[in-house]
């Protein structure tokens, strides 16, 4: 459907006389209602106001300023009976610390971590390991790079790190 200069009078006509945009697109014809408010839109055509009710500013009359006070009445005057101390006036607390014994760490022996390839993010494919190794920022930054299995992006010493069983996560969450 175009719009043609007859269509567009039109649509100018009954926007002016209030019509509704799905009433102005069912006399149209042809076209939606979405249309007719595009087309108003892109005709800068003037606004109207929301349906449902009067202005705001009919609705919420102002309240008239109240009287100025009597000569005879003093004007008030903000008290304090409770001083004020300057500064920050946070008591220090004495908290009894627990001192945690620091655990040895003892790497598991059954796990074997493959050698890195050390690739770039450029020398990745489908079938390497694409576990990030390093600092970003860092000139030394690489990716793992070991051959992959078919459906993962990992190897299969990245992809037990990356993918924990929903029980296990569970747990470390409970610990924590």
């Amino acid at each position: 459907m175009n719009w043609t200069d007859e269509r567009v009078e039109k649509l100018k006509r009954l926007w002016a006389e209030g019509l509704s945009a799905s009433q102005i697109a069912a006399q149209l014809g042809g076209v939606s209602r979405n249309a007719v408010i595009g087309k108003v839109h892109r005709l800068n055509l003037p606004g109207r106001a929301k349906a449902g009710g009067t202005p705001a500013a009919a609705r919420n009359p102002k309240r008239a300023a109240s009287p100025a006070r009597p000569a005879n009445y003093p004007a008030r005057v903000a008290t304090r009976t409770v001083p004020r101390a300057v500064g920050a006036t946070a008591l220090k607390e004495d908290h009894e610390l627990d001192t945690i014994q620091e655990m040895e760490y003892i790497p598991a022996s059954n796990v074997v971590v493959p050698i890195s390839r050390k690739l770039s993010l450029t020398d990745l494919t489908e079938r390497t390991c694409k576990w990030p190794v390093g600092d970003p920022l860092k000139d030394d930054f690489h990716f793992c790079g070991v051959d992959a299995a078919d459906a993962s992006p990992y190897c299969s010493y990245h992809a037990k790190l990356a993918y924990q069983p929903v029980a296990e996560r569970r747990r470390a969450a409970a610990r924590a």
